[in-house]
């Protein structure tokens, strides 16, 4: 039967071809029509398509809401958490020696970045791996491998994306120098107890000048706390004085702070995250990097679900290329986009 695209239901099965108006093959004969295929029918313009009849009841077995397959999880799941062993390990070995081995760096770095080349889901991958211990650790692996994907989306090439990964991977080195009661404090920092968290920036800049020949690593690590607006420390750069790498690090790292329950005692929304990060880009956070970072995670959020602020439930069909948060949303049977009716708001993602 020829259906209209916004009249699609999850599950519907594709009984022809869909292709656009140049031609373009789309999707194929069979395909199992969820959000993420209904959104590509949506980005071509294309307006009707025909599905096979709808049985009564149909259940449609779905691998994972969030589209990484358990088979993925399998694999990756063991590298991550040897990269988090690593890193506890570089940060053992530069308080004890005052240096790292670059090949240790490498050896606990690069099979992150082979098996997470090919992965774009970055929300759900981080959500699905990450766990409530080894923050610190767990922090470092994260903000490396956010690095290495906002380099590739910057433009940089395969060689220097990972090298901002692995400057990400190294950038908090310097903790290892503070004591374990202020680092893993729950409450509030008193003001000398924050002076001497600050001081990470000059140890891990120390540490790495030591390490490595090239100074980008010790240089990314003294300045992921620099704001563009002068504002940040331990020198009160502003941006044009900060290394491209550094920027880059700068906003990884204020993500994976702000998604992790540690930092504000519960999680926050991760459209709230974006939000925060979008409201820095205009003082605080360096504009083009941080906005190449929310244009490039907001489609991540195809396919999940969304409660609004009136209570109703749907799911994200399709993200806007300037409007982030105002996605077109499916609700049961309709659709309604957020660019049109401005008086809706998403209240929270459900991963």
């Amino acid at each position: 039967m020829r259906v209209h695209v916004m009249e699609l239901k999850d599950g519907d099965r594709l009984s022809r071809d869909a292709f656009n108006g140049y031609g373009l093959h789309v999707l194929s004969k069979g395909t199992i029509l969820f959000a993420k295929e209904i959104a590509r029918l949506f980005q071509h313009q294309i307006e009707y398509v025909d599905v096979e009849d709808r049985l009564p009841a149909i259940t449609v077995n779905r691998t994972i809401e969030s589209g990484l397959s358990p088979k993925w999880l399998e694999t990756v799941r063991p590298i991550y958490q040897d990269a988090v062993s690593g890193c506890e390990q570089l940060f053992a070995d530069a308080l004890q020696k005052g240096f790292i081995e670059e090949r240790d760096a490498n050896e606990s770095f690069q099979p992150l970045v082979e098996n997470f080349r090919m992965e774009r889901d970055v929300v759900s991958m981080l959500l699905l791996l990450n766990t409530k211990d080894d923050y610190t650790y767990q922090h470092s692996v994260q903000v490396g491998m956010l690095a290495y994907y906002l380099a590739s989306w910057l433009g940089y090439n395969e060689q220097d994306a990972v090298y901002a990964g692995k400057a990400g991977f190294l950038h908090d080195l310097g903790k290892c120098r503070i004591e374990g009661s202020i680092l893993n404090k729950p409450g509030r920092l008193t003001k000398d107890e924050f002076e001497k968290i600050k001081a990470h920036t000059l140890h891990g800049h120390d540490i790495l000048k030591a390490s490595f020949a090239d100074t980008v690593p010790a240089l990314v690590a003294l300045q992921h706390h620099e704001r563009a607006d002068g504002s940040g420390y331990p020198n009160g750069l502003t941006g044009d004085r900060m290394h491209p790498f550094s920027q880059i690090v700068a906003v990884a790292d204020v993500y994976s702070a702000m998604i992790s329950s540690r930092v504000y005692q519960q999680k926050r929304d991760l459209l709230f995250v974006l939000r925060e990060l979008y409201r820095m880009s205009f003082g605080e956070l360096e504009p083009q990097t941080t906005h190449t970072f929310i244009r490039h995670m907001i489609p991540n959020f195809i396919g999940k679900r969304v409660e609004l602020h009136t209570g109703e439930v749907g799911t994200i069909i399709m993200t806007h290329p300037t409007e982030y948060f105002r996605p077109l949303i499916q609700i049961d049977n309709h659709f309604v986009d957020l660019t049109v009716d401005r008086s809706l708001e998403v209240k929270q993602v459900y991963m």
